[in-house]
């Protein structure tokens, strides 16, 4: 499997009602790529500034299969951050600032080993950047992009373009109504079908994540957790989890393997959110992973 994703390496500062973290490992590509590693070999495409701590490149990669050639650290520029404080539901949160850096430049190239890359997750950026990366990846089986409020609001032409070309989408309920102007999510998501993905993934918080397939519907509860410490990452991580899991199917998108991924990617996203940054996720062994996949897979069947 040649698995990889594009997105971003990111500094946050994150506060919730269980505690503060300044400047931790944070960012799109980060939780996706610890989360797939459980799973399999993964690539990433981003961009550093040379402010970067040193360490946050050892962090990343100490998951085994995380191959970061294609992290490009640019000395003169600044790396994206972000700094946050969640509500005491946990559900909500104030955006407290917002520095673009690396960002606001040319986007990294993909290198040409990369080239071969099969499994494309094109995590949230401009869908223009977005097109731009799969230009790069002839060989690519399965196509799946993340997108946001954003750029339904102010990159729609670029967003239709990209959405006839992928084999699926993910986003949140509320992105969904958004992108469609239909308040119910499963009419949301039967509508995004008719621009071009096979599947839609509308994820739902703590209230689980829906699907929608051109085979049928699937509807999968949360993990029902009870240490909540910080949710930052979460929807990355359950992306990760779950083209790791297609990745590991060899890119089968039936209805039966979409379930089975999205019970991994939930599953794998449980963990990440019980601590700050990627603290949980490092420590996470394939044991504990298998007995609460086969948990919550329990709990879910009739």
């Amino acid at each position: 499997m040649s698995l990889i994703c594009t997105g971003t390496i990111g500094i946050d500062t994150v506060h919730t009602p269980h505690g503060s973290r300044e400047r931790v490992l944070g960012g799109s590509c980060t939780y996706f790529a610890a989360a797939a590693s459980f799973y399999g070999p993964v690539r990433i495409v981003a961009a550093a500034g040379g402010d970067l701590p040193p360490e946050f490149l050892g962090t990343l990669r100490g998951f085994r299969g995380v191959d970061t050639t294609g992290l490009e650290v640019r000395k003169a520029s600044k790396t994206f951050a972000w700094g946050g404080r969640y509500h005491d539901n946990m559900n909500s949160r104030d955006t407290l600032f917002t520095e673009l850096g690396v960002l606001e430049e040319a986007p990294p190239p993909i290198p040409a080993a990369y080239a071969d890359s099969e499994f494309v997750f094109l995590a949230n950026t401009h869908p223009g950047v977005q097109l731009g990366m799969l230009e790069a990846l002839p060989r690519r089986r399965l196509t799946v992009a993340d997108t946001m409020d954003l750029w339904i609001n102010i990159a729609r032409a670029d967003l239709d373009r990209l959405l006839s070309r992928v084999d699926g989408l993910v986003l949140n309920y509320d992105e969904a109504e958004l992108l469609t102007g239909r308040a119910n999510t499963v009419a949301a998501a039967r509508h995004i079908l008719t621009l071009g993905p096979k599947f839609v993934v509308v994820k739902k918080g703590e209230h689980g994540c829906l699907l929608a397939h051109r085979e049928g519907l699937a509807a999968l509860p949360a993990y029902p957790s009870e240490n909540v410490v910080d949710p930052t990452g979460a929807g990355d991580t359950f992306a990760g989890g779950m083209m790791g899991s297609l990745a590991a199917a060899m890119g089968d998108v039936s209805l039966p393997s979409l379930r089975r991924a999205l019970a991994h990617g939930t599953v794998v996203a449980s963990f990440n959110i019980e601590s700050f940054s990627l603290e949980r996720l490092a420590r996470l062994t394939r044991p504990e992973l298998d007995a609460r996949y086969a948990e919550y897979v329990g709990m879910v069947r009739v």
